[in-house]
């Protein structure tokens, strides 16, 4: 039986440290993907302590790409960009390239979208 996803996403909603120091179109492309797979995990939770452990770790790692895409927009933290995805473990490519910040975090959530098991922890 599905857990009821209304307490989760209200969480999600409150929670302004997800967003925090983005700006308005990389923010609202964070939190439809947080929401969007919460649907998702409050579907195939076997109860709502999995379910709510599973939003929990989705936010920690929404968190950790929203630096990565605060750091990687200022040209001088671009290394502290770098270790920021080797201590979360991000396994998307780093940009090459300059990339305004809406471009890396559509080119980010992308990447997760595509490779959902390599956001699990090994």
């Amino acid at each position: 039986m599905p857990v009821a996803c209304e307490p989760l996403l209200r969480h999600i909603l409150r929670d302004e440290t997800l967003t925090r120091g983005l700006g308005d179109i990389e923010a609202r492309m964070l939190i439809d993907w947080i929401t969007d797979w919460t649907q998702l995990l409050a579907e195939a939770a076997g109860s709502e302590a999995d379910a709510w452990s599973c939003v929990r770790r989705l936010c920690r790692r929404a968190r950790a790409i929203a630096r990565f895409v605060q750091l990687w927009s200022r040209p001088a933290d671009r290394g502290a960009a770098a270790q920021l995805a080797a201590c979360e473990r991000f396994r998307w490519p780093l940009p090459n390239r300059p990339l305004d910040p809406p471009d890396l975090m559509h080119h980010i959530l992308t990447w997760e979208n595509q490779h959902p098991d390599a956001t699990e922890d090994p």
